[in-house]
């Protein structure tokens, strides 16, 4: 017995978590420079008995109603008491403050109807796994729960949320389940494919399926390919022939596929109207709004009135604004409903200032809704049986598209209406799997119109032509001649760095008129000292410092402060937001907040552990202390996470980077996100070799030649 005393114990706890009871066996052992220490041997988590792991479990979410706060204060009240007060008195509980006697007896019902649960967190804690997700676990499978746990627990990584299978195989290692087991080698094969997916991946070739397999299980090529087999027996997974190569689909996205390509050839319908009629009324049009089309404009206006499917791109310049405002007048003069949608609120909100028609994201197009029933958690109301309600829909920035949401998408749009969608190909591929738009175009089947003339508004623009040059390989020049394209040579990561943070709070608010916060810094990459990860910590101490007026909170390592940016990491359906007016009436609410998006932290309430975020400076989402491993900070980002955004200027450095990172396509996404100014430092022959770089990250998918095999 330690009698009160410390006692200092070394050992390797894998399954053990903060604030959790553990027993330990071993022995005392003399260490030459710390003393005597307690080497452990063997440990186990106990149910919870003491005050830290009672408000563990009380602010899990486990009983509603209590968050991690309430917990506390309950706890701190009532301590080691606390759940015999909660099952046989609990009208004491109205004594603490939020807690009125309906919610304590809410609460009594609540622990004694949960105590399976609790007994079931206890014995999920020795394999690692935290309140939260043991609640999620108990909800799947109940009781059945110690059985699955014990047989197959790799069951978890299919049917839980959060679970995947590198802590399905921790705990199946501790469980005692062989190496080569079955359950383990179907297990990693779904893993493999579906991390594949968050790299852009709809299907694997087999080899790099086996591969990469192996390579995680420690088994051989010939095991893991007999399970894939009988996987694609169950139907779980889809092997297909491609040319002389065999590939892996999972399920999800092989009938995604077809299921695209059927509703594309589905819309494909040409239009009973004479092009000599539709070019007469656009000419009309063009008069009434003084607005003179250059041909290929025309001719790409023409197209949409003609064809159920048409795609419109081209670079920044190009004139794309103007044909969908076009388009719009023209449906509207036709008497026909338009609905407009981009994939993030940003790039809604810049659809809708350019049109000056209402636009939305296009998961609130297809109403984004809840489902306690659905594992997923939710659905879109639109679909087949309550397609969308318009003539025409038009989406813009469909490079971002990836091919889930292409798929919801189509589902809603009945045949007869047009669907038209504008973009840029060359800008990177959306953050989710697929290459929707390049393989639309690729498929050869639909009405293409590509814009490449700049016009001459957009020719002021070093920017734009600038853009441009890089697209086409050519070095722009890096006098600092230019109004709004800069470039600052510098081999020294500090002087980089003090530069970025001098440009930010001095130079280009005033050269802009704009306010620091509006300028965004972009990176090529997460890790390094310019990456990320490294910039974030640096800029928000310079741009956003603890000057004593700002409250704070430290979650997992990390000082969130109010008037950070910060930036959305991971879509999340279940999100509520809400728009009010400036008196703080409520106007509007949804549901979603998606990977990109990004924000303002406006409060911080320590008290009961929230904090709030203001998107697009409209939408206002309330987040859990134990919801911010969903958000980071946002000074700088990634290049591929700016994606439909645009920011008056950019600050791109670049120095040094991967060569498959650093290259052509990712230096013009970069560039084309600065509205008014793009500052560029560090290497000019860095900037160089990136633009000589045509490679292309290779993605795996396969919706263009779904549609051709559906055109037969």
């Amino acid at each position: 017995m330690s009698e009160g005393e410390d006692i200092t114990c070394v050992g390797f706890f894998k399954y053990a978590d903060e604030g959790e009871n553990v027993e330990l066996k071993g022995d005392f052992t003399e260490h030459a420079v710390y003393g005597e220490q307690f080497k452990v041997e063997s440990y186990e988590v106990k149910e919870p008995e003491d005050t830290i792991s009672i408000i563990r479990y009380l602010g899990s979410g486990a009983i509603k109603g209590i968050g991690q706060a309430l917990a506390t204060r309950i706890v701190k009240e009532f301590g080691a008491d606390t759940f015999r007060v909660i099952e046989e008195d609990p009208l004491r509980l109205a004594g603490i403050k939020g807690i009125s006697e309906r919610k304590a007896r809410e609460i009594a019902v609540q622990v004694i109807e949960k105590q399976d649960l609790r007994k079931v967190m206890v014995f999920l804690q020795q394999y690692g796994i935290s309140g939260i997700l043991a609640n999620k676990i108990y909800k799947k499978y109940g009781n059945d729960c110690y059985r699955i746990i014990n047989e197959n627990p790799y069951l978890l990584a299919d049917d839980i949320d959060g679970v995947g299978f590198k802590t399905a195989d921790e705990i199946a290692s501790r469980v005692g389940i062989h190496m080569d087991s079955d359950y383990r080698i179907r297990s990693a094969v779904i893993y493999v494919l579906t991390d594949a997916a968050g790299e852009g991946h709809c299907y694997l070739p087999k080899d790099e399926l086996t591969r990469r397999s192996t390579e995680l299980l420690g088994v051989t090529q010939e095991a893991v390919w007999i399970q894939t087999q009988n996987l694609a027996m169950d139907r779980r997974l889809y092997i297909k022939i491609k040319g002389d190569m065999t590939v892996v689909y999972a399920g999800a996205f092989y009938h995604m596929e077809l299921a695209c390509a059927r509703r594309l050839k589905d819309l494909d319908i040409t239009a009973d109207e004479d092009e000599g009629t539709i070019r007469r009324k656009i000419e009309v049009l063009e008069k009434s709004e003084d607005i003179e089309l250059e041909e290929k404009q025309r001719e790409a206006v023409v197209k949409a009135v003609m064809n159920g499917i048409t795609i419109i791109t081209g670079g920044p310049g190009t004139g794309k604004t103007t044909i969908i405002n076009m388009i719009i007048r023209y449906f509207e003069l036709e008497g026909l409903s338009i609905s407009l949608a981009a994939p993030t609120g940003r790039a809604a909100k810049r659809m809708t200032e350019a049109t000056g028609a209402e636009a939305s994201t296009i998961q609130r197009m297809l109403h984004l809704s809840v489902s306690d029933s659905d594992d997923k958690g939710f659905y879109f109301a639109s679909n087949e049986d309550n397609p969308i309600e318009s003539d025409v829909v038009i989406i813009d920035e469909m490079s971002m598209v990836d091919l889930p949401l292409f798929n919801a998408l189509l589902k809603a749009i009945p045949v007869g209406v047009r669907l038209i969608m504008v973009g840029d190909t060359n800008q990177l591929p959306s953050v989710g799997p697929g290459a929707v738009l390049k393989d639309v175009i690729a498929s050869g089947c639909f009405t293409v119109v590509s814009l490449k003339k700049i016009f001459r508004q957009a020719e002021r623009s070093d920017i734009v032509v600038n853009a441009h040059k890089i697209n086409e390989g050519q070095h722009p020049v890096l006098d600092n001649k230019s109004r709004d394209f800069f470039f600052l040579e510098r081999d020294n990561v500090d002087l980089i760095l003090n530069n970025i943070i001098h440009l930010i709070r001095e130079k280009l608010p005033k050269y802009v008129g704009v306010e620091p916060a509006d300028i965004q810094v972009l990176t090529p990459m997460r890790k390094g000292s310019l990456g990320v990860e490294a910039l974030n910590p640096i800029l928000q101490r310079y741009l956003n410092p603890d000057d004593g007026s700002k409250r704070e909170c430290e979650v997992r390592d990390v000082i969130f402060r109010e008037c950070d940016k910060v930036m959305q990491i991971k879509n999340n359906y279940r999100l509520e937001w809400e728009i009010r007016s400036k008196y703080g009436i409520p106007i509007d609410k949804g549901l979603g907040i998606f990977n990109g998006d990004m924000g303002i932290i406006t409060e911080i309430d320590n008290y009961n552990e929230t904090l709030t975020v203001m998107y697009d400076g409209m939408r206002s989402v309330v987040y859990p202390f134990s919801g911010l491993d969903e958000i980071e900070h946002a000074y700088a980002v990634t290049i591929h996470k700016s994606q439909g955004s645009e920011y008056p200027a950019v600050i791109i450095p670049l120095l040094q980077g991967p060569r498959m990172l650093f290259n052509r396509n990712l230096l013009y996404t970069g560039v084309t996100r600065a509205k008014d100014c793009v500052m560029l430092l560090g290497s000019r022959e860095r900037i160089n070799a990136m633009i000589d770089n045509a490679d292309e990250q290779l993605r795996y998918t396969g919706l263009a030649e779904s549609i051709k095999e559906m055109y037969g």
